[in-house]
């Protein structure tokens, strides 16, 4: 089993190849397993995922939840686990560098952090805000022996702020502030990410949505690495609800053609 620091200095070594880190999102320890199996080099977590096994929507996970949920996914897989730490669980600089602390401590490689609010009102934080934020989460997250390989995500173009020029000033005062990777999830034009890559010196994480260019276009524009945020884990529920309304409403048991897909788990898991 690779140590800690190993782990964290393999993961930030992944930013830095000449192919995107393909970066899937898991959100319990099978999944976690499974997508170590199938080779992939890390992982990270999803807020939404890991709030759907409890039955709650994104956002609705506890610090303390999410914190044990870090630490069991870290302590299932050899390979480097990203922490999706949503905005930190504070406000204050100083207690999202406690909070990170508390990441830290689990195994995991690496953690984001946004600069949302958690308010739908007054979503984003004010820049000078924000880049505190950054700047304590960072100071943390490379204290200790393992340095954690920290991502600072601007949250503008989840939250109806499609400024491009904003995001990018943005990114730049995190990079600045000492972020490691950085991450503007919604950005999708080809175009508006080589400006965000040309803008900045850090490698450049972008969000796979529907319409998204595909891995090589986005690796030929300077991407550094890809991750599906919960999409993984909405086409797992997806199958299961059509799945479910075949049985309930058609009685019959076409679903288990898709299951056939699903033959690595005993590898996976054995």
């Amino acid at each position: 089993m690779s140590t800690h620091a190993e782990k964290c200095e393999r993961f930030l070594a992944l930013h830095h190849g000449d192919t995107p880190l393909l970066l899937p999102n898991a959100w319990d320890r099978g999944t976690a397993k499974l997508f170590e199996f199938m080779g992939f080099a890390a992982i990270a977590t999803t807020s939404g995922g890991h709030a759907a096994t409890l039955g709650r929507l994104d956002g609705g996970v506890t610090l303390d939840e999410i914190v044990e949920h870090a630490a069991a996914l870290s302590g299932e897989v050899d390979i480097p686990v990203n922490v999706d730490f949503e905005n930190g669980f504070a406000d204050e600089p100083a207690a999202v560098a406690t909070n990170v602390a508390l990441i830290a401590a689990t195994g995991a490689a690496g953690v984001s952090v946004e600069d949302f609010r958690r308010s739908d009102d007054d979503p984003i934080y004010e820049a000078a805000a924000a880049a505190a934020r950054v700047e304590a989460a960072a100071v943390a997250a490379h204290r200790s022996g393992a340095r954690l390989v920290l991502t600072a995500r601007c949250e503008n173009y989840l939250h109806g702020r499609r400024d491009l020029a904003d995001t990018i000033a943005r990114l730049q005062a995190y990079q600045a502030a000492g972020a490691d990777v950085l991450y503007a999830p919604g950005v999708q034009d080809l175009d508006d990410i080589r400006s965000i890559i040309a803008a900045v010196d850090l490698p450049i994480n972008v969000l796979a949505l529907p319409n998204t260019a595909p891995v090589a276009e986005l690796g030929a524009a300077g991407v550094r690495r890809i991750s599906v945020g919960g999409g993984f884990n909405r086409v797992a529920l997806g199958a299961t609800v059509t799945a479910a309304q075949e049985f309930l409403e058609r009685g019959t048991y076409g679903f288990w053609a898709v299951a056939g897909a699903a033959a690595p788990i005993r590898d996976a898991f054995s």
